[in-house]
């Protein structure tokens, strides 16, 4: 269909790669614990735009320059990593409110607006080198050597894979939040829950930034 092969299978191992963790989902569910279901949600939808991101850049041909070029591939690795510092250290800042006047603060992770949060969701995916480049290497592998238009075929299997992405975000949006309501913790515990999570972003912004191409 459209120049593509094996679809099934592409569907497939999409869900599988979709399902493996990494700072998008984290996010996601750190937003749905932390304000509910449609922050997650909202957090969600601002990975699949960055996704869209990186579809169209490969279609276009632009993405084959960060896997060529040595200096684009920094540049966009460090501004990646910059900004998982960032959310990562923003979290472990989070103070909570005082209550009433005159009682010691509570502490609470940061509310922010869904805008903000679909701005994190985006950056934090359209910054990642390693989704440009993961594209060109996987759905090529589906698009059949005849294929009339090439870019059509894999603007398709972008599409088709963004789309089980969502399917997957939204679950986890959604089953994040039920958890987080039914356990009930209290404010202290999930305020170093946040933390430990910033942890895990500021070492995922190390490691992009240390890491190579291929690793």
């Amino acid at each position: 269909m459209f120049g593509t092969h094996d679809l099934a299978l592409f569907i497939v191992s999409g869900l599988l790669l979709n399902i493996a963790p990494g700072p998008d989902s984290l996010l996601i569910m750190t937003r749905s614990a932390t304000q509910g279901w449609r922050a997650g949600s909202a957090a969600a939808l601002g990975v699949g735009a960055g996704t869209f991101v990186h579809i169209f850049a490969a279609a276009l041909g632009l993405s084959a320059v960060l896997a060529t070029s040595a200096t684009a591939f920094a540049i966009v690795k460090y501004a990646g990593a910059a900004y998982l510092l960032y959310v990562g250290l923003a979290m472990l800042r989070g103070r909570g409110p005082r209550e009433a006047e005159g009682e010691p603060a509570r502490p609470a992770p940061p509310v922010l607006s869904y805008r903000k949060i679909f701005l994190q969701g985006f950056l934090t995916n359209a910054l990642n080198p390693k989704v440009a480049v993961f594209f060109l290497a996987f759905v090529p592998q589906f698009i059949a050597a005849e294929a009339p238009d090439k870019a059509l075929a894999f603007i398709l299997l972008g599409c088709i894979f963004n789309v089980n992405s969502m399917l997957w975000c939204h679950f986890l949006a959604v089953s994040s939040a039920l958890a987080s309501r039914r356990i009930r913790v209290g404010r202290t515990l999930t305020l170093w829950v946040h933390r430990s999570i910033g942890a895990l972003f500021v070492s995922f912004g190390l490691r992009l930034a240390l890491s190579g191409r291929g690793s």
